[in-house]
């Protein structure tokens, strides 16, 4: 079992789900990323560059 580490919700990685893979948490809607078979962190956000 993963748990989201932005709400605690705990649930099942889906057959099939990579390493790297970002997925949402269900209860919350955080982006999480896919760290080991059971195991997740929350997705890093990505920064805009405005063209720099």
């Amino acid at each position: 079992m993963a748990e989201s580490p932005v709400c605690g919700l705990e649930f099942k990685l889906a057959e099939g789900t990579e390493k790297g893979e970002i997925i949402t948490c269900g209860d919350c809607g955080s982006e999480l990323e896919v760290t080991g078979k059971d195991s997740v962190q929350e997705a890093p956000q990505e920064e805009e560059d405005w063209g720099e």
